[in-house]
């Protein structure tokens, strides 16, 4: 019998679901509704059935941001947009999910935009500096400030967790610390890297793995190769980042920059499993699911169903 779900860094299993709706860090709105939709179809309940004590930290609550979004255009540092918006933001939930993993409760970070993860996993290194990042994503959302061409910081969060670029840094974004090292991130299901991402990568000889390698080798390998790389005596704690866009947009189409080619649903939660079962997970974000972007009901009901089976497969579903 294969070993079960298990969570070696909690004394009991509690949890806090930090909602992060933001949606400062890319140009379409819509993203910022993800958690609520979330909630809606029942996460919270679906993890207390898991046998978790749940509870919920709202950081953004109160905020404008969304408003900030749409009519501040001169939150411009250079060629990014919005980085005293998004500073604040992920400040704010870096705090908390600070706060949660000090009260030994596992953080499930709700998004919102990719950007946000600059709060959860900063969030989750000043605890635990020796932890390790698998990043799920079509993307490897690591441009600097020279090097992005949409200036949108969603596509940036990995560069400033590392400190690639202090000299370019927006002063609203020097809070973020250089908590990750090169050989402690690895990346599961890329398939649009930008060509300077692409150079990042293979400067800091960071573990990637994009869908050729997934055709190749099989996900269970290329999940086995990840942990190795990141994680070599199995010791370490895990953060797993999860983007849905690393899911093809055939499950998941309400998803802001959907990239043909990706996971199929199932692997996709065989990929949550697999971390689950290493007994290592500590922290968990889910992001990027934007209902707005539906063309229909469906789509929506296709993508809020699929990040809530990533979250609830992390957090010990299985299907026996």
């Amino acid at each position: 019998m294969l070993p079960g779900p298990h969570y070696d860094f909690f004394a009991s299993k509690k949890a806090t679901l930090v909602l992060a709706p933001f949606s400062g860090g890319q140009g379409r709105s819509g993203v910022e509704d993800g958690p609520k939709y979330m909630l809606k179809h029942g996460l919270s309940d679906q993890l207390q059935e898991l046998g978790w004590d749940v509870s919920i930290s709202d950081p953004l609550a109160g905020e404008n941001y969304e408003q900030r979004n749409d009519q501040d255009l001169s939150d411009v540092y250079e060629k990014v947009k919005r980085p005293q918006l998004v500073g604040e933001a992920t400040e704010k939930i870096y705090h908390a999910v600070k706060d949660v993993i000090s009260r030994g409760e596992m953080p499930v970070t709700l998004g919102g935009d990719h950007s946000i993860a600059m709060g959860s996993v900063a969030g989750v290194f000043s605890q635990h500096p020796d932890a390790c990042l698998l990043w799920i994503d079509a993307h490897a959302d690591i441009n600097t400030p020279s090097t992005t061409g949409s200036g949108n910081l969603h596509g940036c969060p990995v560069s400033f967790l590392m400190g690639l670029e202090p000299e370019n840094t927006p002063p609203a974004l020097k809070w973020v610390p250089k908590c990750v090292k090169p050989n402690k991130i690895a990346y599961i299901g890329l398939r649009d890297v930008d060509s300077d991402e692409k150079r990042i990568l293979k400067e800091h000889n960071i573990k990637s793995f994009s869908m050729y390698h997934v055709d190749r080798y099989g996900l269970n390998s290329v999940i086995e190769m990840a942990l190795q790389a990141i994680n070599p005596d199995g010791t370490s704690p895990i953060h797993l980042s999860y983007d849905v866009d690393a899911i093809d947009p055939l499950f998941v189409p309400a998803t802001g920059t959907p990239v043909r080619g990706g996971l199929t649903l199932r692997e996709s939660l065989f990929l949550a499993e697999r971390v689950a079962e290493t007994g290592r997970l500590i922290a968990l974000d889910v992001v990027e699911c934007n209902p707005s972007l539906a063309v229909h009901d469906i789509h929506i009901s296709d993508t809020i169903s699929a990040g809530c089976a990533v979250a609830r497969c992390a957090m010990g579903e299985t299907l026996l």
